[in-house]
């Protein structure tokens, strides 16, 4: 649609909120400073990326300094030094040393390189006919056409005239989600969905399972149940099929681990994919993280490793990179023994407990749906904001393609009197959504268009 603005009609076409946007001045830690001298606590922390707050002085003083020197070196033509500093930093970020790493811009990218080497790395293996890849039907994998007719984001699918013929294969573990689960609530049972997809594509013609461990954007946090990120690896193990885990959102310590699967013993991937909280909104940056052998398979077979496009692994994206895993470290967020994020956790219980605008809560570490009563979004949105809080809706998740709610995802080093001031403005903006939502004597419930 055409969008008017103060100074007339604007000729930027971009995706919008419920909500108009904020003239801002600039951002600093986990706050955005509007231009009329209101602060917002940035309690999503953009699109759940800015993991490490705005303006962060150890990454502003490398863009600065790396841009006064190169700021792009192919690496074809150029020695990567840094790249490779990265790529090494990255593998000990995620605890899998000894991987390979390929970069790219975004996490569509990625994730298409992912898939890219897994069926490579399956030709190369000699099983020439895999090739499909399978995937949950709630789930997002990037914004391009073949990964959006590959995912299940409902809202987000193309027409079916343009999605090449591929889609979902298999339902999630997750309430309302997983149709015909024959238990009160999903169990680690529930993979056996992922079984029955790679016999009814025919295991001969599979050639990875992807999937995100801790639901992202389109369901707002959901949670699998324990053990079957572990169930899903056994089983595409038993059929030679690859692991892929979609961690662009929950990587690098968004789920209180530094990555989603570390909350499951034993349920490694084959082949993981970052990216917001690897360039945490300073450049584009995604990774591709490859078990070693995969890669040994492919290189051998003297088969072509897949384009990374023109601005991938250039000397700026290394050292921010860089200085994003450092600050990462220094907080505490790539240590796989000590979970974080349960301070935020018992903050969005507290404030949500006994609403009957809430009707579920769910996520884990600094990631966190809150599902609300249909037809409230667009209010929770601006009041919230008004209460000094900017959050991020999620919308469509249910079957039927109903479902809203917002999520909570403050920056993975936000302080003390941050997370207070977030807990306090969300309890007083949801007792307000109640009031507003709350049935008048004689109507009904105030509908948002």
């Amino acid at each position: 649609m055409t969008v008017k603005s103060a100074a007339g009609t604007s000729q930027l076409l971009a995706a919008r909120l419920q909500i108009p946007p904020i003239p801002y001045t600039h951002a600093a830690g986990c706050w955005i400073y509007a231009d009329d001298g209101r602060r917002y606590l940035d309690a999503s922390s953009g699109i759940v990326n800015v993991n490490i707050g705005h303006a962060h002085p150890t990454v502003v003083e490398a863009l600065r300094d790396q841009a006064g020197i190169c700021t792009y070196a192919s690496p074809g033509s150029l020695v990567a030094d840094q790249m490779e500093q990265l790529a090494a930093a990255t593998a000990r970020a995620v605890h899998r040393p000894d991987d390979r790493v390929m970069f790219t811009p975004t996490g569509t990218h990625a994730v298409e390189a992912a898939i890219t080497l897994a069926r490579l790395a399956q030709r190369a293996r000699g099983e020439a006919g895999r090739h499909k890849v399978l995937t949950a039907s709630l789930g997002y994998h990037g914004n391009s056409a073949f990964v959006l007719a590959l995912s299940g984001h409902r809202s987000r699918r193309p027409h079916a005239d343009d999605t090449f013929g591929i889609g979902p294969a298999f339902d999630p573990p997750y309430p309302g989600q997983h149709l015909g689960c024959p238990y009160p609530a999903c169990r680690i049972e529930c993979a056996q969905a992922v079984r029955e997809a790679i016999i009814n594509a025919g295991p001969e013609s599979v050639a990875a399972v992807l999937v995100e461990p801790v639901n992202g954007t389109t369901g707002g946090g959901y949670v699998p149940p324990a053990g079957y990120l572990r169930a899903v690896r056994e089983i595409c193990d038993e059929y030679d099929v690859l692991v892929i885990h979609d961690e662009v959102l929950t990587g690098l310590g968004r789920t209180g681990l530094p990555l989603a699967s570390h909350h499951t013993p034993d349920a490694q991937a084959h082949i993981v994919t970052l990216a917001k909280g690897l360039g945490a909104g300073f450049v584009p940056l995604a990774a591709t993280v490859v078990a070693p052998d995969l890669v040994e398979d492919i290189l051998s077979s003297g088969r072509w490793l897949p384009l990374m496009g023109t601005m991938s692994a250039t000397p700026l994206q290394a050292r921010v990179g860089l200085a994003v895993l450092s600050v990462l470290d220094d907080i505490g967020a790539l240590d796989r023994d000590q979970v974080r994020g349960a301070v935020v956790g018992r903050v969005v219980a507290e404030v949500t407990r006994g609403l009957p605008v809430v009707t579920d809560v769910r996520g884990l570490g600094y990631f966190h749906g809150i599902e609300l009563a249909p037809g409230t979004v667009a209010d929770a949105l601006r009041i919230t904001r008004s209460n000094g809080l900017l959050l991020y809706p999620f919308v469509g998740f249910h079957r039927d393609g109903s479902g809203e709610g917002l999520l909570v995802a403050p920056p993975l080093n936000a302080t003390d009197a941050d997370l207070n001031f977030l807990g306090h403005a969300l309890r007083t903006s949801l007792d307000g959504l109640g009031e507003r939502s709350r049935p008048r004597s004689g109507g009904h419930p105030t509908a948002v268009n």
